[in-house]
């Protein structure tokens, strides 16, 4: 039996609502252990902390993603702190830059992430990381917060987050790296003009790698154009195994080791 773990998939949002059951037990069958639901907003991170009270193998990360940073008000951040103690919370997440869809202005968007930085500084939790066409201003902040928790001896600096769905080239991978952070890889693998991300999930490290859907996104090959879900992630793992010129199996084992070590999955009880 596979051992798998979906590290990103957005469970919550309304296309899961008719048929979310049959969507977990297809997971279950299909080998998943564990599956992490990252938010996108404050309403959103409630959420899923309620769906996940109610999954003993789903677990939450709470944030606001930088294409939602307008929605984020005074006491956004004290709410997303009470959160933290949740003790299916995991994550801060999804935090990040996205200069592509351009929803909110950019200086926003770093001071939002600054203050989500330091959140999970002070919750000791690492971080879940969307980067879109806005590597280099991203890379400045993480690096100057994995500094800082270096120079606190935190818990975390020695796993301090996953740059996910990672869409840069092997260079920028393996700085991210350098600096503890895991690389998720998504769907895209799978497609024929994806040649960058392929060589990416060839080259991380193996102690470094995570496999994730972010459903209903990113759907893989062979189902693209429907929704995606969870127990699609075994096409991905299928793509790294035959990337790397390795079996099935070993990529489904160490990825869920990765996400064990990294995320921690403290016990609802």
């Amino acid at each position: 039996m596979l051992a798998l773990t979906d590290t990103h998939c957005h469970l919550n949002l309304n296309t899961f609502n008719n048929d979310l059951g049959d969507v977990l037990e297809r997971a279950w069958t299909a080998g998943l252990e564990k599956i992490l639901i990252p938010a996108i907003d404050l309403a959103g991170s409630r959420q899923i902390v309620e769906l996940c009270d109610k999954h003993p193998n789903l677990y939450a990360a709470v944030g606001v993603h930088p294409n939602d940073a307008l929605t984020w008000q005074k006491d956004t951040l004290n709410c997303l702190r009470d959160l933290t103690q949740h003790p299916k919370v995991v994550a801060i997440g999804e935090i990040g830059l996205d200069y592509y869809r351009d929803r909110a202005p950019k200086l926003l968007q770093k001071e939002i992430l600054s203050q989500q930085l330091d959140l999970a500084s002070d919750a000791q939790l690492p971080i879940i990381v969307h980067n879109r066409q806005a590597f280099i201003d991203l890379y400045e902040l993480i690096d100057q917060w994995q500094k800082s928790l270096e120079e606190k001896n935190s818990l975390i600096a020695r796993r301090p987050g996953v740059l996910h769905s990672f869409s840069e080239d092997v260079k920028k991978m393996q700085m991210v790296v350098f600096k503890n952070f895991y690389i998720g890889i998504s769907g895209p693998i799978t497609y024929q003009n994806a040649a960058l991300q392929r060589a990416v999930a060839a080259a991380v490290p193996m102690d470094r790698l995570l496999i994730e859907t972010d459903a209903p996104f990113l759907t893989p090959h062979p189902f693209r154009g429907q929704r995606n879900e969870p127990a699609h992630v075994k096409y991905i793992a299928e793509k790294v195994a035959k990337l790397r010129q390795t079996n099935l199996e070993k990529i489904a084992k160490n990825t869920t080791l990765n996400a064990n070590r990294l995320f921690g999955w403290r016990s609802s009880i």
